[in-house]
This record gives C-alpha cells, sequence and structure tokens, in this order.
C-alpha cells in the first residue's frame, strides 16, 4: 500500500503543478493574446476601424481599457514593430523609453524608428473623450461628474440617456442636477417629437452651456414648424440677455484686475512724487527689477513653485527698494528743486537697468510659472468664470495699500512723512532729518514698485521693458487721484481701470486709451490738483 502510494507521488505532485501553475500561465498567455490583438486593432489605417476599436474598449468598462483610451489620448501609446507589442513611450533625449501599458513594466529604451505611433485624430478624440466621460459619471467628485455630463451632452445616444436618467433620480449635488437636466432636455430636443422640443425648450432657454446654444443655432435654419422657432428664437434672446449681464460683470472684473496693477505700480510713485516732488522716469524699472526676482527665485528653486511667491515678495521689495535709495543718494539727492533736469537723470537710469537686465538675462522675455493655487477659474456658471490669479492680485494690492496706510498713520516713519509732506521746511525745523526721510521715502516707494512686478509675473511674460508698458497710466492715476493722496490713487486707479475696459468692447484697446487721456487732461484743465487735493511742497511750488 504504501510503496503504491510513493508510486502516485510524482503524479499527484504534477496534478498539483498543473492546477496552480496553470492559472498564471493561461493569465499571462491570454493577456499576450489580448495585447497582440488589441495592437492589431489599433494598427488599423482606416479612421472608421480605429472608431470601432473605441467603441469595443469603451464597451468592456474595466480600468484597462480606460487606461488604454488614456494614454491614447495624450498621444502615449506606440506599437514596437518588432514585438507587435502595445506600449507606451516617453522622449528620452534621443531615445524612447517604452513599458507595458498596463502592468507598467520596463522594456527599455528603442529608436524612434522601431516604434508605430497609434493614429488620433480630433474625430478619434472626441470620441475617445465621450467615452472616458461615461467613467467619470461614476466619480465621487462632483467636479468630474458635471464635466463628464457636459462632454456627454455633445453626443447623446438612446442607451446613454437612461445612464443619464438613473443618475439623476441618485444625484444630490444641485449643480450636477441641473446639468443632467439640461443634457436629458437637449436629447429630447434633437430627437423627440414637436411636443417634447417644446417642453425641452423651456428648460433650455435657462441654460447658458455653449454646446445647448449652438445646437438651438443649427436647429433655426432646419426648424419649419413655426411655434417651435419662436420658442427658439426666445430662448436665445434669453441667453443673450444673461450674456451681456455676465459680460458686464466680466468687464468690471477685469477693470478692477487692470486697477489692482495699477494701483500697485502708482501707489510708490504717488509717495515719491508727494513727499519729494520727484517725476522718477526709472519707476518702472523697480517694477522690472521686481519680477525679475521672481524669475530668479523659481529658477534657483525650481521645487518651490508653490512657495515661491511667498520668497519673492519679500525679496523684490528688498531689491528694489535698496536700488531706489542707491538711486536717491547718488543722484536724486543732488538735483533737487531742478525737475527737468532730474526727469532726464532718472530717464537714463531706466535705460542703464534696461541694458543691464539684458545682458544679464538675454533680451527675451522670460516665463514665470503660477503656483498651482493661483491656475484655473473660478466657474460661477457656464457663461461666466473669474481666474483666481486676478482675484488673488486683487485682494493683494488692497491688503498692500491698506498695510501702507496703516505705517503712514501709525508710525513713526509714516509722522515724520506727512510732516515732511505738507511742509518741509518747518518739519525741518522742528528737527526731523528730511534728507534721511527722503531716502527712506523713495526706497519705499521702489520697494513697493518691485512687489508690483512680482504681481505684474503672474499676468504676462517677464522682459526688459514690463515697467514702461505701465509708467504712462501709472502718472495719469497719480495725477488724477491728487498727488501724494494715497485714497486719492485707490480711486483713480480702479476707476480708470474699470473704465478702460467698459470702453474697449466697442471702442477698442487703443481709442480706449485715448479716451481716458483726453478725460483725464479736461477734468485737469478744471481740477488741477486732482480728485483729492494734498497740500505738499510739490504744490506748493
Amino acid at each position: 500500500m504504501n510503496r503504491r502510494l510513493w508510486q502516485a507521488l510524482p503524479l499527484v505532485c504534477l496534478c498539483l503543478l498543473f492546477v496552480f501553475a496553470s492559472p498564471g500561465q493561461t493569465l499571462a498567455s491570454s493577456y499576450a493574446t489580448s495585447n497582440e490583438e488589441l495592437a492589431k486593432q489599433l494598427g488599423e489605417k482606416s479612421w472608421d476601424k480605429l472608431e470601432t476599436a473605441i467603441t469595443l474598449l469603451s464597451a468592456k468598462g474595466d480600468d484597462e481599457s480606460q487606461k488604454i483610451l488614456t494614454l491614447w489620448l495624450s498621444g502615449q501609446l506606440y506599437i514596437e514593430k518588432k514585438t507587435d507589442r502595445l506600449v507606451t513611450g516617453s522622449k528620452s533625449g534621443r531615445m524612447y523609453l517604452i513599458s507595458d501599458p498596463i502592468t507598467g513594466e520596463d522594456f527599455g529604451e528603442v529608436k524612434k524608428r522601431s516604434l508605430q505611433k497609434i493614429r488620433i485624430n480630433n474625430r478619434l478624440r472626441n470620441a475617445i473623450k465621450s467615452a472616458l466621460a461615461f467613467w467619470d459619471l461614476k466619480s465621487e467628485d462632483p467636479k468630474k461628474r458635471l464635466q463628464a455630463i457636459k462632454e456627454t451632452s455633445k453626443n447623446i445616444e438612446a442607451d446613454a440617456l437612461s445612464n443619464l436618467e438613473a443618475m439623476f433620480e441618485q444625484e444630490t449635488d444641485n449643480d450636477v442636477r441641473s446639468a443632467l437636466a439640461a443634457a436629458m432636455a437637449l436629447y429630447h430636443f434633437q430627437h423627440g417629437n414637436d411636443e417634447a422640443k417644446l417642453e425641452s425648450l423651456a428648460l433650455l432657454s435657462e441654460s447658458d452651456d455653449p454646446i445647448v446654444r449652438s445646437t438651438l443655432e443649427s436647429a433655426k435654419t432646419s426648424t419649419e414648424n413655426k411655434q417651435i422657432l419662436q420658442s427658439i428664437h426666445t430662448a436665445l434672446a434669453d441667453m443673450d440677455r444673461r450674456q451681456s449681464y455676465y459680460s458686464a460683470i466680466e468687464s468690471v472684473f477685469f477693470g478692477l484686475s487692470l486697477g489692482s496693477v495699477l494701483l500697485l505700480a502708482a501707489i510708490g510713485l504717488a509717495i515719491t512724487f508727494g513727499v519729494m516732488g520727484v517725476i522718477n522716469m526709472a519707476h518702472g524699472e523697480m517694477m522690472m527689477l521686481g519680477a525679475y526676482t521672481t524669475f530668479v527665485i523659481q529658477s534657483a528653486f525650481p521645487s518651490l513653485i508653490e512657495q515661491s511667491l511667498f520668497i519673492a515678495i519679500p525679496t523684490a521689495f528688498i531689491v528694489a527698494g535698496t536700488v531706489g535709495i542707491l538711486i536717491e543718494r547718488l543722484v536724486i539727492r543732488h538735483l533737487y528743486g531742478r525737475p527737468l533736469e532730474t526727469l532726464l537723470a532718472t530717464f537714463g537710469i531706466s535705460l542703464i537697468l534696461q541694458q543691464a537686465v539684458r545682458t544679464i538675462f538675454s533680451p527675451l522675455n522670460q516665463a514665470v510659472s503660477s503656483p498651482e493655487w493661483m491656475s484655473g477659474s473660478w466657474m460661477i456658471n457656464d457663461a461666466l468664470s473669474l481666474t483666481w490669479n486676478r482675484l488673488y492680485i486683487i485682494g493683494f494690492s488692497l491688503a498692500v495699500f491698506l498695510t501702507l496706510l496703516f505705517i503712514l498713520r501709525y508710525t513713526r516713519f509714516g509722522l515724520n512723512m506727512r510732516a515732511v509732506t505738507q511742509n518741509r521746511a518747518m518739519a525741518s525745523s522742528m528737527g526731523i532729518p528730511t534728507s534721511r526721510v527722503d531716502a527712506l521715502t523713495f526706497g519705499l516707494g521702489s520697494g513697493i514698485a518691485g512687489v508690483a512686478g512680482v504681481a505684474l509675473s503672474q499676468l504676462t511674460n517677464v522682459g526688459p521693458n514690463l515697467g514702461q508698458n505701465y509708467i504712462i497710466d501709472s502718472f495719469m492715476v497719480v495725477v488724477f487721484g491728487g498727488v501724494g493722496n494715497l485714497w486719492g490713487t485707490l480711486v483713480a486707479a480702479m476707476g480708470l481701470g474699470i473704465v478702460n475696459k467698459l470702453l474697449e468692447p466697442w471702442a477698442g484697446a487703443v481709442v480706449a486709451k485715448i479716451l481716458v487721456l483726453v478725460f483725464i487732461i479736461l477734468f485737469i484743465q478744471k481740477r488741477p490738483k486732482g480728485l483729492f487735493a494734498l497740500k505738499g511742497r510739490a504744490v506748493e511750488d
């Protein structure tokens, strides 16, 4: 008996080995086969066959298919010619790193000619986006669900409608429910009878989705039913009315954003002009130095992009403020009482600073990255969105304004500055070191200009001529608001910014600036001291 057991033992072991080993071998063989078959399908040259492959992948509904479609959409899917297998490829120098698209297994490096890229065009991109949207419809993130619904709305099929209806019953987020209702109404408008179309139009007229609008615009030319056509015109009129309202809000927002930049640019100029009576033509270059400080910090610490602005703001203030103090001590202090010579000297300094930057950094514009928390927009609805970078800059400019107001009102330095502004001779006779106040005031104004440069680096490219684009507008703000008056500078900056943006849609950017300039000239003729007059040395002279 024992002898028979020992004889049967090898056979039992062989059976166990087959039982436990064969599933893995079968799975590996199955995956290899599916990979080769998929590579063959995706290697087709016919666009129709490729679209069929997308439909098949979408029908599977598994994570592997989603990954394949995502890689295909991003242009990272290839076929290795030697092995006829599907791989992902990423460029590394002159070579390509390839790996398995599902498991991520590394296959090493190959030359570009060893790979065949999976073809894609706009038609296939739209098909892939629609297929991927079905996965996002089940996402826990409401934003992803909302985006998926908008993507699905572009081409809703009957089977997709049932999914949307089932989703509508369970959805709790109000924005997502509204998007679902609009998507279902859009389907009924496109595929329903006349009665269904009329019912759908009542809901679609409340939507601001561009897809809904384009669908209604297309339907105007193909609809023969007069009642439906009238309802379409009514719906489009409602959309136009809301769009005009949102466009006005957007123009005011952009005006506030422009006003915030002008405030940051002009507030330092208002201080130096009010206290010292100096027309500083190099003020724009202080902004340029602040912007380049941000660029240098991001270049030196590329891993700290998210924190770079918090480092750049005080650094730019110190750099620009120090340069401002040096300019005042070395040049301007010898030219007090001679405004024309001061203007020419500071203009020459501005040219020197521009050329120095061109020599050090090159004359080309430099790109400054925005942190993740400043990227993107605040989507209020389909017709109105406010960019985060402009919202932050508006808040930042107001914070700088309030900080400066606090310094002038509640610090010893601010008291001395106001005394010198109102009556320099009396302040000097009372023991206030007017020469030191001049230097620190010029440094403070230049430092604030440097901080303005940090803000500007988030709105535009950094270049040697950055400051020249804002220096004239800054002087306009200072003169219009009242020389040396901070509240006047705030009102003038925001007012000119909003008026500019409101005029631009119908007059154009150039004509709008001309109209604003003409208005300021006429206003100064009637009120030479500006909106808020302030007694100071420049006024007394």
